[in-house]
Order: structure tokens, then C-alpha cells, then sequence
């Protein structure tokens, strides 16, 4: 059987291999099973806003200020007691198997222990790698080599609680039956910040380099029905500006620049202390 229509009764699940905390306080959005965080490289968290209009119990909705070219990972904190599943997509698709997502309880997912915490950095291709996020234009999108634009820009998770069942940690044998992308696709390297910048097009999230993030298959049994959804909708700073989310026209963030080319800096050294005058 398919095992992305693996039904739910009988579902074999990822855990992935947690990742501690990163120092310091953190702001984390929601207040639910779960708490999202989009973060870069070196655990900065980026912007998150709040959404208008009615709300529905359980699902959760935030805008997210975008930089081109920029690296992201998803930081997923689990709030609960339990264990729990969570099916994330990003433009639409499972950021483990690469299908189209529905959010639903037969698909892969990856697992959290009570109160433990992951972040999830890529595509995975295998049990030991994923192919990292970036911000890029929707033509340059791993959806949009699918021709797949249903849910550009988005951010999703379903969180799962476990059914009790016994042996819930029993590891499993078998590997992943989909194969890993051919090179010249894993190494293809995203546009640059200006260009993604310039076109003002959706964004969307590319399919950067490899990167080592192995996991093991545990057997988890998820309830039928998801216990919370999250989306967080990704846009570039003009899209915000224009929707009236962010105020514009004031001074650029000089700790968060807009475009991913700026972030290293200019590479100049500190200078010397200006000579005092006496």
C-alpha cells in the first residue's frame, strides 16, 4: 500500500531526533498544543502578525514578514502532557513525503514527545537528510515544480493526539520507498534576494541544500481528528505594507534587513575609536 494513504488505523509515523532549546527566552506565537516559530539559521525568530476577522475554535492564523533568499526552519514546541503527530505542509505539501497535503491523520508526520521541541529545516529526501527551506519567488518553488499553486505561501500544521495503545514506541525496520531527487535538482541554488525582491510575484519556499537531519520510524496511532490547525501565510514586506498588517514608510529594521544579502553584513572590520580632542 501507498504509505501516504496509509490509513490512520495503521499509520507508521517519523520521530525526529529533538533538538534542544535554543538559549534564551523565545517568543512563540499561540497558546495551544502546539507553539510555531519560523526561524533563521541562527534561531532569530521572524515576524509574525495577527490576522483580522471571525476565528474558529481550534485553528490558528498569523501573517509572517518574508526575506528573500532567506534560509527558515519551523520550530514546533509541544505544550502537552502527551505524545502527539504533527502533519506540516508548506505551500501545500508535506514536507515529508513531497505530496499534495490535506492535513490529514494518514499522512507522514513527525512525532514529539511531551513537552519536547524540533525544528524541521527542510525537505526530507531521506532517513539522514532534508533539502533546506528558503523564501524564493512561487516559480522557483518546490510546489511549483508540481504545478501545484493551491495553498502558495502557507505554513501549515494539524496537530495529532495519540490514541493509548500499547508498545507505542516499538521502532520499525523499513525505509522510505521514495527515492532521494536527483543532484543536479538537490544543489540547485535559489535567486537571489534582489531578484526575488524586485519581482513583487507570491512568494513561495524552494528546495535549497542538503543538509544532515536523521530521524528514525516509530509505530504511533493518531485520533481520527486533529486537535488544533495552524497557518502562518508568508509575504514580502510590500504585500504587508499594502494589506495594512505591518505599518510602512517608517526606517528599515537595522537588525533585520529586507533582503537576505545584507545579512552578513558588509564585511568591513570595527574601526578604531575616533581620536580625542583636547
Amino acid at each position: 500500500m501507498n504509505s501516504h494513504r496509509t490509513s490512520h488505523k495503521t499509520v507508521f509515523l517519523l520521530l525526529s531526533l529533538l533538538l534542544p532549546l535554543a538559549a534564551g527566552a523565545t517568543v512563540r506565537s499561540w497558546s495551544g498544543d502546539v507553539s510555531v516559530e519560523v526561524v533563521a539559521p541562527d534561531g532569530r525568530v521572524f515576524s509574525q502578525y495577527p490576522t483580522h476577522g471571525p476565528q474558529r475554535r481550534n485553528v490558528y492564523r498569523n501573517y509572517l514578514l518574508a526575506y528573500a533568499g532567506a534560509d527558515y526552519g519551523i520550530r514546533v514546541r509541544n505544550n502537552t502532557g502527551r505524545h502527539i503527530g504533527v502533519v506540516v505542509a508548506v505551500d501545500g505539501r508535506n514536507i515529508v513525503s513531497g505530496h499534495k497535503s490535506h492535513l490529514a491523520s494518514g499522512e507522514r508526520m513527525y512525532v514529539l514527545d511531551p513537552y519536547q521541541q524540533a525544528t524541521f529545516e527542510g525537505w526530507r529526501t531521506s532517513r539522514n537528510q532534508v533539502n533546506r527551506f528558503y523564501f524564493t519567488e512561487s516559480e522557483d518553488s518546490y510546489a511549483g515544480t508540481f504545478g501545484d499553486r493551491s495553498a502558495m505561501g502557507v505554513i501549515a500544521l494539524a496537530v495529532y493526539r495519540e490514541r493509548y495503545v500499547e508498545q507505542r514506541r516499538r521502532e520499525l525496520s523499513e525505509r522510505f520507498n521514495r527515492p532521494a531527487p536527483a543532484k543536479e535538482d538537490a544543489k540547485r541554488a535559489p535567486r537571489s534576494a534582489q531578484e526575488s525582491a524586485d519581482a513583487l510575484s507570491q512568494p513561495g519556499t524552494g528546495f535549497g541544500e542538503e543538509t544532515r537531519s536523521p530521524v528514525r520510524l516509530v509505530r504511533f496511532r493518531p485520533e481520527a481528528r486533529a486537535a488544533s490547525r495552524y497557518f502562518i501565510k508568508y509575504e514580502w514586506r510590500q504585500t504587508l505594507c499594502a494589506k495594512g498588517v505591518i505599518r510602512c514608510g517608517e526606517p528599515a529594521n537595522r537588525f533585520w534587513p529586507d533582503s537576505a544579502d545584507d545579512w552578513a553584513g558588509s564585511g568591513d572590520y570595527a574601526p578604531y575609536p575616533p581620536e580625542q580632542v583636547y
